[in-house]
């Protein structure tokens, strides 16, 4: 991974977030400096030169990467085991629409209980996904709150709503729980990231990592790139660093 970026924008925040992407990190990972505030024109005259940054890793985020590393032993997971769902279990096998259909009434009525249980009352909008999955969408005001930091609350939400599921129907079929489309805007930028990182590994011939992620953002950049002939894919490292690494062919 890379520890020190160089990069410019029309400001210094757009600078900042294009180093963050390049590193693959969030901003509170990153210390920065600002070589050049941006050239302002006025009436069409002057520089209108870039924003350039120096962004390096804090040594606190390297020191918990690097012990994270050892704990794992860099342990690797084969793309497809996790494409697959990435926790072990088979694929799940082909279910008849009665049973799917009862899987979604089942989940759909977790959902509603625990938010019951909050107080809250919600739309729940029901999908069928490209992989056979079961999308059930949480519509409402004030949702945020099942969304968390970077959706990790959302993340546990559907761990919950997916174990009670399971257990309830006596059998195992992939359910994905969403507030207010934040996944599927989600889905749309890791796409986007996983792109711009098969391009850099190709055209650069060398493995670009990408920042941790959850289980199910990991799972969607193996999705994402593989049928994308110029690279692979694998995942490194112990959770809560656990990533993605996009390696050319």
């Amino acid at each position: 991974m890379e520890r020190e970026v160089v990069t410019e924008g029309a400001s210094v925040e757009e600078a900042i977030d294009a180093a963050l992407e390049e590193l693959g990190v969030q901003q509170d990972a990153v210390e920065y400096e600002v070589l050049d505030e941006p050239g302002r024109k006025v009436f069409g005259v002057g520089s209108g030169r870039p924003a350039r940054v120096r962004v390096r890793l804090k040594q606190s985020f390297l020191r918990e990467m690097e012990e994270a590393e050892r704990e794992a032993g860099a342990a690797e997971v084969p793309a497809a085991e996790e494409a697959a769902g990435g926790d072990g279990a088979p694929p799940h096998a082909e279910h008849s629409v009665e049973e799917v259909d009862r899987v979604a009434d089942e989940a759909s009525g977790v959902i509603r209980e625990v938010l019951s249980g909050f107080g809250m009352e919600a739309q729940i909008d029901e999908y069928e996904g490209d992989e056979g999955e079961v999308i059930l969408d949480i519509v409402g005001d004030d949702l945020a709150v099942l969304i968390g930091r970077h959706g990790r609350t959302l993340d546990a939400f559907q761990v919950l709503v997916s174990a009670i599921t399971n257990k309830r129907v006596g059998f195992r079929h992939p359910v994905l729980v969403d507030v207010s489309g934040y996944r599927y805007r989600r889905k749309a930028k890791l796409e986007e990231i996983a792109a711009r990182a098969a391009e850099r590994a190709s055209r650069q011939g060398r493995a670009v990592p990408l920042r941790p992620m959850s289980s199910y953002e990991r799972r969607l950049v193996h999705i994402a790139l593989r049928e994308d002939r110029r690279v692979t894919t694998s995942s490194e490292g112990e959770e809560p660093f656990r990533h993605v690494v996009v390696l050319p062919r």
